[in-house]
């Protein structure tokens, strides 16, 4: 018995370390130094977006982006009428991949929120779907609140009750899961207008933290006041946040279905979300098509951008597995074509119509991601 006793107590004590694990600066993308980390995309956009993804030096000629000692801004072409090919805009990827780990994202203003924009923070696997998608922020049109999605491969599906406050819509994250639209993904929705858009701007932005393990993968979002003190000192620790915006935990084996996963942030136009629900949006009272409506008001678009105050990527010191970080010279994004898709969900605003069109094919492509 008393042997028992002591390897209950034993499993009990390793329980409550490891919920309690700690974690340690991976790494840190300076804002100083910010586009050095990450390479810009500038083929087609495989979402069928009216967008022109432009090159670095283009971006930075054309005053698309900017970074100093405290901010990092990347916005979209505000000034002029678009040409054929599109509005010009930027996407880029982290040239590091990672397995596991906690991302913290703190944003003061973010692109959503504007008639015929879709923007997204997210992260993605080299092999779609066998190594995972995880869409952190993503919206389109008017949207108010913020969408998370997980992509993958058969076999995982999460629970409703594993503990989130958001509003779970589909629970299969199976790519063609027989019962939900085609790439729906499992999707859990914020409530809060604070999560996005308009209303996550006007508020000053806030941080975004996505804890990534074998266990689970939590999202947590944190407005602009009621940020930790933990994550603002650099030594984040997620046991104490509380409830998380989203987890997907259920009959998932997580670290057979994510791995290898880099960042992108990208901003498009219309495009397989976007442009799919216009006519049923009331944006279509502002021109009759999303792409004539992007391509001739330049000055509607001045307000999509992204200001990022920093990221950090942060490893559990009792993770072995989080120490996989991929090379950062064999993961850069390239323009080789891999078959990869993000997801369109219902938004708050959107119309019965909008929310059964939310679930079209969002493509993606490159090397180590869409």
């Amino acid at each position: 018995m008393r042997s028992t006793t002591l390897s209950l107590l034993s499993a009990l004590g390793l329980t409550a370390q490891l919920s309690a694990a700690t974690y340690s600066l991976e790494e840190d993308y300076a804002t100083s130094n910010f586009f050095e980390k990450f390479t810009f995309y500038t083929e087609a956009d495989p979402t069928a977006g009216f967008v022109d993804y432009v090159s670095e030096s283009t971006a930075k000629t054309d005053g698309l982006i900017s970074e100093n000692s405290s901010s990092v801004y990347m916005g979209v072409d505000y000034t002029n009428v678009a040409s054929s090919s599109g509005r010009k805009s930027v996407r880029i990827t982290s040239n590091s991949a990672y397995t596991h780990g906690l991302f913290i994202l703190d944003l003061e203003h973010m692109p959503g929120g504007i008639c015929g924009t879709w923007p997204a923070f997210w992260l993605l696997g080299s092999d779609w779907p066998y190594n995972g998608e995880i869409d952190i922020i993503e919206g389109v049109n008017l949207q108010t609140t913020n969408d998370m999605t997980l992509h993958t491969s058969e076999n995982c599906t999460i629970s409703a009750d594993s503990g989130f406050t958001g509003t779970l819509s589909t629970d299969n994250c199976y790519i063609y899961a027989a019962d939900q639209s085609s790439n729906a993904g499992c999707g859990i929705d914020a409530t809060n207008t604070d999560t996005y858009g308009t209303g996550f701007n006007a508020n000053g932005g806030g941080v975004y933290a996505t804890e990534w393990t074998s266990e689970a993968i939590s999202i947590y979002f944190f407005a602009r006041g009621s940020i930790p003190s933990d994550i603002t000192d650099g030594s984040p620790k997620p046991a104490s946040w509380g409830t998380p915006l989203a987890k997907y935990k259920g009959s998932c084996d997580i670290d057979e279905h994510f791995s290898g996963m880099q960042i992108i942030f990208d901003t498009t136009f219309c495009g397989d979300w976007a442009g799919a629900v216009w006519s049923t949006s009331t944006c279509a009272s502002k021109a009759s098509t999303c792409t004539d409506y992007v391509q001739n008001n330049p000055s509607a678009f001045k307000e999509a951008y992204w200001t990022v105050n920093s990221l950090k990527v942060y490893k559990s010191d009792t993770d072995a597995t989080s120490d996989a970080k991929a090379s950062a010279t064999t993961k850069k994004e390239t323009n080789t074509t891999v078959t990869s898709t993000k997801v369109v969900h219902s938004t708050a605003t959107a119309t019965a119509t909008e929310k059964v069109q939310g679930h079209q094919h969002r493509r993606a492509h490159g090397h180590g991601r869409e």
